[in-house]
């Protein structure tokens, strides 16, 4: 089911700065960056020969990840991201299986336009995962 690694997301309270970072300090090719409104962040993707590193910052009041940068106000790894080729297929194996997804258990469609799920980080060894359909 699972497939490849898509991207690891960190939040950071400020985004330009986290970019100017990954640009200045590392070198790193920086995405413009985008607000998401329907999953309250925006983003900016680090693109790496072999994945991405996808900055978040909040977008908007009650963003989710709020109370993530209240515990850690400098940032910190929130999420990491798995392609999967049938996003409903995978939902519901894991849902049998007592796995929880996030939200109404619907897809939502995520930052590359394609659907995504949230399950739950008490059920993935305390990492909260996203699912995004291949």
């Amino acid at each position: 089911m699972i497939g490849r690694l898509n991207h690891v997301a960190i939040a950071v309270p400020d985004i330009e700065a986290a970019a100017n970072t990954y640009r200045n300090s590392l070198g790193a090719t920086i995405s413009a960056k985008e607000a998401q409104p329907d999953h309250g962040v925006t983003t900016i993707f680090i693109e790496l020969p072999n994945t991405k590193i996808e900055l978040l910052e909040p977008l908007g009041q009650d963003s989710p990840i709020d109370k993530f940068l209240e515990r850690n106000p400098n940032g910190g790894i929130h999420h990491i991201c798995y392609e999967v080729d049938d996003i409903i297929a995978a939902r519901d194996k894991l849902t049998q299986e007592g796995a929880r997804v996030l939200g109404t258990g619907e897809p939502k469609i995520g930052a590359h336009n394609k659907p995504v799920l949230f399950l739950h980080p008490k059920d993935f060894c305390g990492t909260l995962v996203e699912l995004e359909q291949a």
